[in-house]
């Protein structure tokens, strides 16, 4: 059993699952009852055991702070710079708002929608390894955010389908998507492009997403279509026991309106392969619960994550780290 810091006391949350050995997510909370639990203190507990915090959110790969009674996104980003992790600039279709510094808001879609499983960025060169999560206001029904241990995924899509799963990864997939030039809070998938590339110009707008490791076709109604790929299907990453992540994101862009995703050749991905790892998905899933205050860590290299529907209001931010 690892040793656990005294900073902290491990507790329970609705949802939590013991996945292959390991509890997700562990929950932090104050070491007493009675102990201070503002910000200034649990920022000083962090900065004392930052070592341990981390090794504790690859092992377990979700970690909640919980109890700590934080308030907003000035508090919140007090945290996220504890670790001294760098910032990395977030690239996708999601409609956010900056907030405060590092701090912004999550996919601001409708709260209707559900937003699929996906690791964060994950058809881009450069992914975020950790993604933080902080609930300023919990919805009163709905909109939880469940995540998916990636390697459950592979295991047993490997088990069902081993032959078309090693030929998608040994070939790997190619995706589009299509994006407005402005930004729409009408869909989860609203963010126009000329807020993804930071340019209203489309010569510099095509030269970043070039850099991105994206192609590009320009439509008539001023909309862009980025073409990834071939990417592979999973991804064995450093520190966490050679597992296979189940690192892409072809449930959630295969068929859909403004994406797809296709085999190298450009021929479809057979349905009962998409439908099936759906499924897999879904009892993979652990259903977390938010209460306000929750500061939520996430090893992206190991988890998928969504968004369940909800009733308003519900405000969660993010931020995302290399």
């Amino acid at each position: 059993m690892e040793h656990f810091t005294k900073d902290f006391k491990v507790g329970k949350c609705e949802g939590q699952k013991v996945v292959d050995g390991e509890t997700m997510p562990l929950v932090l909370q104050p070491p007493e009852p009675n102990s201070s639990n503002d910000v200034e203190s649990l920022v000083l507990a962090l900065k004392k055991n930052k070592d341990w915090f981390e090794q504790m959110l690859i092992k377990n790969s979700a970690v909640l702070l919980r109890g700590f009674n934080v308030q907003n996104a000035e508090e919140f980003n007090d945290i996220i710079e504890t670790f001294g992790w760098d910032d990395i600039r977030y690239v996708g279709p999601a409609p956010r708002t900056h907030v405060h510094k590092r701090v912004w808001t999550a996919n601001e879609g409708p709260l209707s929608e559900f937003i699929y499983y996906h690791h964060e960025m994950v058809l881009i060169k450069e992914y975020p390894k950790k993604v933080i999560l902080f609930c300023e206001t919990p919805p009163p029904e709905g909109g939880e955010t469940p995540f998916v241990p990636s390697f459950r995924v592979t295991e047993r899509m490997l088990k069902e389908f081993p032959e078309t799963v090693e030929e998608m990864d040994a070939n790997g997939l190619k995706y589009s998507f299509t994006a407005p030039s402005k930004n729409s809070t009408g869909s989860m998938r609203g963010r126009g492009w000329e807020d993804t590339f930071g340019t209203s110009d489309r010569a510099e707008a095509e030269k970043r997403a070039n850099a991105l490791g994206m192609d590009v076709e320009w439509l008539p109604d001023g909309a862009i279509k980025t073409i990834l790929g071939p990417r592979s299907l999973t991804k064995v990453f450093d520190g966490r026991k050679e597992r296979r992540m189940w690192f892409n994101t072809v449930v959630g862009m295969h068929g859909k309106e403004h994406s797809s995703a296709l085999m190298a050749d450009g021929t479809e991905i057979p349905a009962n392969v998409v439908n099936r790892c759906e499924q897999i998905i879904e009892e993979e899933s652990i259903q977390f619960k938010w209460e306000k205050g929750d500061v939520l860590f996430f090893d992206n290299l190991a988890l998928l994550h969504g968004r369940r529907p909800s009733l308003p209001p519900r405000r969660v931010l993010v931020a995302t780290c290399k």
